[in-house]
């Protein structure tokens, strides 16, 4: 069931979005300050190329002031944004019974591009 939702989910938005996030990525990674962020969008990115199936899981290694100043900065430069903009894809989706299952996936993004620091995609 989840390589035929990945296969629609590609079909329909999901590859775009990936090579978005991969090309910001990049785009990012041209300064040395950029890379840990680009890091983070290219972990998005991979989300957002193959989300069913995947899951958001906690670093146990990860709790510490570095990863919560990072998250804070994240969330000033563009993560709220990136994190609006997957919940209002997930709420459009979920007012059809077809969409709940791609509703899911666009609040998995959301809730990582709030806060991608300490994050890892499974």
């Amino acid at each position: 069931m989840s390589v035929l939702g990945n296969i629609i989910w590609l079909l329909f938005g999901g590859l775009l979005t990936a090579i978005e996030y991969f090309v910001s990525s990049l785009i990012l990674m041209l300064t040395i300050i950029g890379i840990p962020f680009g890091l983070q969008t290219m972990k998005l990115g991979i989300l957002a190329l193959w989300p069913f199936g995947s899951q958001v899981v906690d670093k146990p290694q990860a709790s510490g002031c570095l990863n919560t100043l990072m998250n804070v900065i994240w969330i000033f430069i563009g993560g709220i944004w990136i994190s609006i903009s997957h919940l209002i894809f997930g709420i459009l989706l979920a007012i059809t019974i077809i969409g709940i299952p791609f509703a899911r996936q666009h609040f998995k993004l959301a809730h990582i591009a709030l806060v991608p620091f300490g994050k890892e995609v499974r």
